[in-house]
């Protein structure tokens, strides 16, 4: 597998980076992953990097984007939080990815059984988590069909990490107007999804695509 140039890096739309990211986990399912030299690819990137996609994630030791998706080093960048969630310094972090480094697509990454998403369901409180659990708990409130309200109840987890990820992925759009502006302009595609931690599948939401093709 080449590493990535400024050359390569152009001739890749936002819809086909999307599909190479679908690639990559597919091999990484079916443990096919690619033979990659990541000292070579280190020398070769010492000197610049030209990642085609930004995966925001959890900073569950389950979910390392590079894994999940089968990419090298200087292949994509990868934003992690507790919990996916969005704020300044993480748009900031993908405004450079994007507008600078010349990123064609963000990924909103959640993940089953997020411990984070948890504790939002259970309003866990403890020092600064208090602040970060609290950006998660409009998911939490948005989800009206469980009863059962707290995180013993699995499937109301689930639904509330699938909300989240919705409501990261228009976050991004209406908080950054660089970011925006890529999107219109057809040169950024943005779109979630859910990383099964049991099987490794990464499940898109093709209904929360935003992008100007």
């Amino acid at each position: 597998m080449k590493t990535l140039t400024k050359e390569m890096q152009a001739s890749i739309s936002p819809s086909s980076a999307l599909e190479l990211l679908k690639a990559g986990n597919k091999r990484f399912v079916e443990n096919l992953k690619v033979n990659r030299n990541l000292l070579q690819q280190a020398n070769e990137t010492s000197d610049g990097q030209y990642p085609f996609a930004t995966i925001l994630s959890c900073i569950d030791s389950r979910t390392s984007a590079e894994l999940i998706f089968d990419q090298g080093l200087g292949d994509i960048f990868s934003v992690r939080i507790a919990g996916n969630i969005v704020n300044e310094d993480i748009l900031g972090s993908m405004e450079f990815a994007c507008k600078i480094a010349g990123s064609k697509i963000i990924v909103v990454m959640g993940h089953t059984k997020c411990g984070a998403v948890k504790g939002a369901c259970d309003h866990v409180e403890m020092g600064n988590l208090t602040t970060l659990l609290n950006k998660i708990l409009p998911s939490v409130d948005d989800e009206k069909t469980e009863k059962e309200r707290n995180s013993s109840n699995p499937e109301f987890v689930e639904k509330v990490s699938e909300i989240n990820v919705r409501k990261m992925v228009n976050a991004i759009v209406e908080r950054s107007v660089i970011i925006k502006e890529l999107v219109e302009k057809g040169k950024v595609a943005i779109i979630g999804g859910i990383h099964n931690i049991a099987t490794g599948k990464v499940e898109f939401f093709d209904d929360t695509l935003k992008h100007n093709a």
